[in-house]
């Protein structure tokens, strides 16, 4: 079984977001003159994240988690541990959590809960991808790159089993019965 690589959105339309998605956030911020904190989500994030932060004009921490869901391998797992957490402190900060795609909201709920208990000054989330519609959770992304409902994506960061990460847009990625 093969898989069929469909293009979704640009590199080039993901670029121009992420500069729209960057004068967002200071805008956001512009009253404070404190450092942002910027949270990366591990790994599905990291291109995101980095490009973002540099859109960003602003005086900003950086800092990475990584969560891991554990259970059935054949099903989706609403249990969530930390497999890395924070190095920076974030009590009386802003914080702005910075994810690749935000589903169900479940990995999403686990980690603000997480923070919430640590005091920060406020606590935001900037998605590339928000799927809302398949929420199930109270999670709300307040800065979202782009609003999906339906298909598996990967590329720009997400990946199906650790593959297509690199690419430069996104795909959506269906079976190739055929191969």
């Amino acid at each position: 079984m093969g898989h069929k690589l469909t293009p979704f959105i640009t590199g080039e339309t993901i670029r121009e977001r992420i500069d729209v998605l960057g004068r967002e956030i200071v805008q956001s911020y512009e009253n404070n003159e404190e450092p942002l904190v910027c949270i990366c989500v591990l790994k599905g994030a990291f291109l995101f994240f980095s490009d973002l932060i540099r859109r960003v004009d602003r005086p900003m921490e950086v800092d990475f988690v990584r969560l891991a869901s554990y259970g059935s391998a054949t099903s989706r797992s609403e249990d969530v541990i930390f497999s890395k957490d924070l190095e920076v402190p974030i009590e009386g900060k802003d914080v702005l959590v910075i994810e690749d795609i935000v589903d169900t909201g479940h990995s999403m709920d686990f980690l603000l809960h997480v923070l919430k208990r640590r005091n920060p000054k406020s606590l935001k989330i900037c998605a590339l991808i928000d799927k809302h519609e398949r929420r199930e959770t109270g999670v709300q992304v307040d800065f979202a790159g782009f609003n999906l409902s339906e298909g598996f994506i990967v590329g720009y960061g997400l990946d199906y089993a650790e593959r297509y990460r690199e690419l430069d847009g996104i795909y959506e990625l269906s079976t190739d019965a055929g191969k």
